[in-house]
């Protein structure tokens, strides 16, 4: 994993990235535009079996031509770490030992309750509301990031 310096020389000017938000079966993907001002909501993946996970990533990183991904780390309010930061190390430790792209992980302790703060307001049900959840956190994360960047 790289930290924030690293990460930058190593991905293009003009670049598109990958958002993810980690969870135990759920993992929300976003993506940002190639100058990197807007993240999407992309989709949310099954994470059932590793190797179809990864494979869905390494689609999504050809479709889109990505340059880098961002995997958020759920550190605690405290700013300690727990066993669900130690999952998101363990995805991108994973997930660079198939896919060469630069990797880092990204503080997302307000990624969920962001999301569902901005999809509270929508005129959809809460079903729906929690499909998408994973998603929008996924972007919520990575328009944190593109921001930091663009500072």
């Amino acid at each position: 994993m790289l930290d924030i310096e690293d990460f930058k020389k190593k991905i293009n000017e003009k670049s598109r990235l990958m958002g993810i938000d980690p969870g135990k079966r759920r993992v929300g993907i976003s993506i940002c535009d190639e100058n990197r001002k807007i993240a999407t909501p992309h989709k949310t993946l099954e994470k059932k079996d590793f190797n179809n996970f990864k494979d869905e990533i390494v689609q999504i990183i050809k479709d889109f031509n990505i340059d880098g991904i961002v995997i958020g780390n759920p550190i605690k309010m405290d700013g300690s770490t727990g066993s669900s930061s130690q999952s998101a190390k363990d995805l991108a430790i994973n997930l660079s030992k198939n896919i060469s792209l630069p990797i880092i992980l990204w503080d997302e302790r307000f990624s969920s309750e962001g999301s569902f703060k901005i999809m509270r307001n929508l005129p959809i049900n809460s079903s729906k509301k929690r499909e998408t959840l994973d998603k929008n956190a996924a972007a919520f994360i990575l328009q944190g990031f593109i921001d930091f960047l663009n500072k």
